[in-house]
């Protein structure tokens, strides 16, 4: 992880802070009390923790799983007191959250595996999916990458409208057909500009209709067949995009996109405005799936590299950024 951690400034950690205030004021303040007037880790400490990690959307699932570690650890060291829970919370909830092989981690700065490398964008209407798009655009681009855009998500006209915007304010182009186009055709168009072009980066949208999943998986796996005809390994991302601020809803679409494709990484939304963050760690855990993004806000910077330390870091600090 030191490459992220290298990359992950004072201003990107204020960011996160402060994006997950909502998130960390309830879930410190239901630990606080869970452990408030005892001097051990009992019975009624770990079903208190229980409540706060539920509260804050990390999940049955994965909340289970966190307590029944600390119960090991509890029954391991006999003098455990409340006072260590803390460390030894923050250490279980960093052990959950699953890390980008080494191969496959990269940020905005880094050398990128493969030119262009071709991020394909997957996600219900609604989620920030759009949006994502232009600040992987932006951010790349500020890094000093070329980028290439391609709007194949024909099913709606807002869609290929809203990225146009997008590549119109970040300064970068883009394919695109009209309305009811092969969105295959648009994904071909895309790569075989941008191997010409000598492109670092194209990113992919695409259409995030989930009431007929067998269209949607024929639909993609369209999409990657004509992708590799130009580039045999692409895409090298299949990257989720899910609104942190849904909870459970999140959970459900995740199943559904990683039933439908092979989803490689995610980019999770919309983290500031909700008091649901632990649902981070519900998804990470249940799809071992590493989560690339998280956005914190709705500038174009606000669009951060994950990194599983500091995510935690701040989840538990008890400062204030306002």
């Amino acid at each position: 992880m030191g490459l992220f951690n290298k990359l992950f400034g004072k201003k990107e950690k204020e960011t996160l802070d402060h994006g997950l205030e909502k998130t960390k004021t309830g879930f410190l303040s239901k630990l606080t009390k869970a452990i408030a007037g005892k001097s051990s880790v009992d019975d009624e400490v770990l079903d208190n923790l229980e409540e706060a990690l539920v509260s804050a959307d990390v999940g049955i699932e994965t909340t289970v799983q966190i307590i029944d570690r600390i119960e090991k650890r509890v029954a391991k060291d006999k003098y455990l007191n409340t006072s260590e829970l803390n460390g030894i919370l923050q250490q279980e909830i960093e052990n959950i959250l699953v890390e980008a092989p080494e191969a496959d981690a990269y940020t905005f700065e880094s050398k990128l595996p493969s030119k262009p490398f071709v991020i394909l964008v997957v996600g219900v209407n609604g989620v920030g999916k759009t949006t994502t798009i232009g600040k992987l655009a932006y951010n790349f681009k500020k890094a000093g990458k070329s980028v290439l855009l391609g709007a194949a998500d024909t099913f709606r006209a807002a869609a290929v409208d809203q990225l146009t915007i997008w590549s119109e304010r970040v300064g970068v182009p883009i394919v695109k057909q009209g309305m009811g186009a092969d969105p295959a055709s648009v994904a071909f168009d895309t790569v075989q500009s941008g191997v010409s072009k000598g492109s670092d980066v194209v990113i992919i949208d695409t259409a995030g209709r989930l009431h007929n999943k067998a269209h949607l998986m024929d639909e993609l796996s369209k999409i990657k067949r004509v992708i590799q005809k130009h580039i045999p390994d692409a895409p090298h991302e299949v990257l989720l995009v899910l609104d942190g601020s849904t909870g459970q809803n999140a959970l459900e679409q995740a199943r559904q996109f990683t039933a439908a494709t092979d989803v490689t990484s995610l980019a999770i939304t919309k983290l500031d405005g909700t008091a649901k963050g632990g649902v981070v760690l519900a998804i990470a855990n249940q799809f071992k799936i590493p989560v690339k993004f998280i956005g914190m806000g709705e500038k174009m910077e606000d669009l951060l590299v994950f990194d599983k330390h500091e995510f935690v870091d701040s989840l538990f600090s008890l400062e204030k950024n306002n």
